[in-house]
């Protein structure tokens, strides 16, 4: 008895255990996961952070920007502040000038007259005397004029052939032509379609996994009601066939019976396998594995709460929710902004500059050997002239574009205005086919029980039956296709006027 006790516990364990592995989700659980998980919204998600570092970078075109530039160069000759004659003439300088001293005092000993030199000769003095005792006094004069002449070349020597330069340097622009303005503008547009186009892909996700969601509980309801539909044949196959036995029904009647037990287990079978495959979609879509083992909440209502919604139209208003159209309205806006960067081509740009230059060898102690800088102040300015008409043809087709994009707009407004009123017919719609599969399941119900009823007390034939079951199967499919009906068609209508939360 005790074992018997164990094997039923550890059978209904494992009975249970399949059960527990099922995840329960709930429309909610299932957009906040599609949410999490697409990849469509991590993208946009992306974008927004890419578009949202664009429009800092943008802030930083106001501040000043601060740079260093460094560089070395070898040249295979060096600059030279004198010329090969001067150079030469320089370094004899001292024989240059003693040279000509001495032809100068020759040519002033040749002018004096005969008379005085014969008075000088009487004392020993002769003009070959003279000259070599002249020439004998210049010879110091000469030596010391030929080294400062050296040092005046050595010291004009530049050695540039290895040079060494740097400079750190600050811009401040002043006034760009409002081309700064307009680029923030469009960075700060920029981010605000990025999020447009994140809120569109949003509302498109959780449309898509409200469509998977309401899928697999219509299949799971037609499933229930496919396999009551044939619990009915087979019931109603089981009573022919005795009363065949009994010889009450043709044998006819029995396989016509059978017919139709096959036909409801086939589509027993087609309900099963979309039922499956919209599963597997609806895991998909939220990030799960696509064999998870799921169940929604909603398979097992009998009412899926379908009440009346009503949605206050108002164009304006749908202006301002459908992320479609404010993202065309965002891009009339950028493209605006784009002419008036492109005007700016033509007016006045001031740009304040400043740094601190350093070189090596440097220009303000001759070229001396070693870094030395200065500090520098400017402004820059910048004035068009004549560009043959380049920024005004960039101007008009900017224009154009603009324009275009305009029309766009104008035109999915109109777009949106029909689907908007195509949505709100169809949640009208659904409500009445509600209504009437209801009216129709409640009169099926009826019709299939005086049929069984009428069936067990022998006054009407097994076809009657199939048929009354036939009409109840095809009122209930109706009455879950209108309820389904009515969930999208709200669905729809909400995502038209850009409210689907």
């Amino acid at each position: 008895m005790g074992n018997r006790i164990i094997g039923l516990f550890l059978l209904t364990a494992g009975l249970v255990q399949p059960a527990a592995a099922q995840r329960l989700l709930s429309l909610d659980s299932c957009r906040a996961m599609a949410l999490r998980n697409n990849k469509q919204m991590s993208v946009a998600r992306v974008k927004q952070e890419v578009a949202a570092n664009m429009r800092k970078s943008a802030r930083t075109k106001y501040l000043p920007h601060v740079s260093a530039v460094g560089g070395y160069v070898w040249t295979s000759k060096e600059i030279s502040l004198l010329t090969d004659d001067q150079k030469s003439n320089l370094s004899n300088l001292g024989t240059n000038i003693a040279s000509g001293i001495g032809q100068e005092a020759g040519t002033a000993m040749g002018q004096l007259p005969q008379s005085l030199w014969e008075a000088l000769g009487g004392i020993g003095i002769t003009p070959e005397a003279l000259q070599q005792q002249l020439g004998s006094s210049l010879a110091p004069l000469a030596g010391v004029g030929n080294s400062l002449g050296g040092r005046v070349v050595d010291a004009l020597h530049t050695d540039t052939r290895n040079m060494f330069a740097g400079a750190v340097m600050l811009s401040q622009p002043v006034f760009m032509g409002g081309a700064i303005i307009a680029m923030n503008k469009m960075a700060d547009l920029g981010e605000e379609l990025a999020a447009n186009s994140a809120e569109a892909k949003r509302q498109l996700t959780l449309y898509s996994i409200d469509q998977a969601y309401w899928q697999v509980v219509s299949l799971r309801h037609k499933q229930k009601l496919a396999q009551g539909y044939l619990d009915l044949l087979k019931k109603l196959d089981s009573d022919v066939q005795k009363m065949i036995r009994e010889g009450v029904a043709t044998r006819s009647e029995g396989l016509s019976v059978s017919v139709k037990v096959n036909e409801a287990e086939m589509t027993l079978t087609k309900v099963d396998d979309g039922l499956v495959l919209s599963k597997m979609l609806l895991c998909q879509l939220c990030g799960l594995p696509l064999n998870e083992q799921v169940t929604l909440a909603d398979e097992e209502s009998e009412e899926l709460g379908t009440e009346a919604v009503q949605q206050q139209v108002d164009m304006e208003q749908v202006a301002q929710t459908r992320p479609e159209l404010k993202q065309l309205q965002n891009m009339v806006d950028m493209s605006r902004q784009l002419t008036n960067i492109l005007k700016a081509g033509n007016l006045p740009q001031v740009l304040l500059t400043g740094g601190y230059m350093v070189s090596n060898p440097n220009l303000f102690n001759g070229f001396e050997r070693k870094l030395a800088g200065m500090w520098n102040v400017g402004v820059m300015v910048r004035v068009p002239i004549w560009n043959w008409g380049d920024v005004a043809y960039k101007v008009r087709a900017s224009k154009g574009a603009t324009a275009i994009a305009k029309l766009q707009m104008a035109e999915a407004r109109e777009k949106i205005e029909l689907q908007v009123n195509q949505s709100t017919f169809r949640v009208e719609e659904a409500q009445k086919k509600l209504t009437m599969a209801q009216s129709s399941v409640q009169k099926a119900d009826e019709n299939l029980r005086t049929a069984t009823l009428g069936f067990r007390e022998g006054v009407i034939s097994s076809t009657t039956v199939m048929e009354a079951q036939t009409a109840w199967l095809q009122a209930q499919s109706q009455k879950i296709d209108a309820e389904i009906d009515v969930k999208l068609s709200q669905v729809n209508l909400k995502k038209a006027l850009g409210v689907l939360q």
